[in-house]
């Protein structure tokens, strides 16, 4: 991802919109980006419910409708299959796409790098516009290419409340915004791996969050769905929860920035030898070498360019 510089090089302010073609190109490409994890994510969450059975799953009827709702899945293996499928989505899309747009595909993402300076305001607008609609689409085509009504949305598990869901949003988008500050935004010699750090965490956040909110993280991976399907009274849980996470993991990121975190634990990167442990018979060693030398070592005949060495009992020649 190209940071956000709002000064030139000569130390003139850059104009607001002084690039803002290829902002609009960037966020054309964010468009396509979200659309693809989404619909292979979603999809993964689609057959899932689909595949499931009603045995399996949580399922409540609208009595006004008569269509059934599936809440959350009860099975270990339905949550297993879920995290794995949008895992597996974020990680093959970001690892397309973050050298072309920094592969973000989430709103609370794009807010938390406009904050520590990485996106113009401009860009950051675009990308969410494109994030938004991206999921739309998504959902959309997910819906023309199944052939029963999508079950993808978010929704709050059975016993929580809407409090409890906005903390579980919110520390989840947390651990998510950190990844993505501390494996992407900072750069070091695995920045090259960030999505798959992006995609294990992705796994990780949905294994717990899955049953109780359905592990949105992303106000666009709710709102897509929802255009479709319909708004539930509690889908402010989904924008309120994320954002305060980002808010909560830029606040962190900063303080690791103040203290200056690189200095705690020094050549942690460093790939030299010597910067290794000595071990354990290192004191050892060094008192062997200051003691006396042993009767089998290599001596040196003064004056000469030859090695004794008294075991073999002959001079061998420094130089064939």
């Amino acid at each position: 991802m190209v940071p956000f510089r709002n000064r030139s090089s000569n130390g003139e302010r850059k104009p607001l919109f002084g690039r803002f073609r290829e902002d609009v190109e960037g966020a054309g490409l964010e468009f396509c980006g979200t659309f693809l994890f989404l619909l292979i994510g979603l999809g993964g969450v689609q057959a899932a419910a689909t595949a499931g059975g009603k045995a399996k799953l949580n399922i409540d009827v609208n009595n006004e409708t008569g269509e059934s709702v599936i809440h959350a899945p009860r099975s270990i293996e339905q949550v297993f299959y879920i995290s794995t499928s949008m895992a597996l989505s974020l990680l093959m899309t970001a690892w397309l796409f973050y050298r072309v747009t920094g592969g973000l595909f989430n709103p609370c993402v794009s807010t938390a790098l406009l904050l520590v300076g990485k996106l113009s305001p401009v860009r950051y607008v675009l990308y969410c516009v494109a994030q938004i609609t991206g999921a739309i689409a998504a959902a959309a085509v997910l819906m023309a290419l199944t052939p029963t009504r999508i079950d993808v949305n978010t929704r709050i598990g059975r016993g929580i409340n809407p409090a409890q869901a906005v903390f579980i949003e919110m520390f989840l988008t947390t651990l998510l915004i950190l990844a993505v500050l501390m494996m992407a935004a900072e750069k070091n010699k695995a920045t090259a791996f960030a999505p798959i750090g992006a995609g294990f965490t992705i796994f990780a956040t949905h294994l717990f969050g899955v049953a109780f909110t359905g592990a949105s993280m992303n106000p666009a991976r709710s709102f897509g769905p929802a255009v479709l399907t319909g708004f539930e009274a509690r889908h402010w849980v989904y924008w309120v929860g994320p954002l305060v996470g980002s808010l909560l993991g830029v606040a962190f990121y900063s303080i690791l920035k103040h203290i200056r975190y690189w200095t705690l634990n020094p050549d942690q990167e460093s790939s030299n030898p010597q910067k290794s442990p000595e071990g354990p018979q290192a004191d050892t060693a060094r008192h062997v070498d200051k003691g006396p030398r042993s009767s089998g070592s290599t001596k040196r005949n003064v004056g000469t360019d030859h090695d004794i060495t008294p075991s073999q009992g002959h001079v061998t020649p420094d130089h064939a």
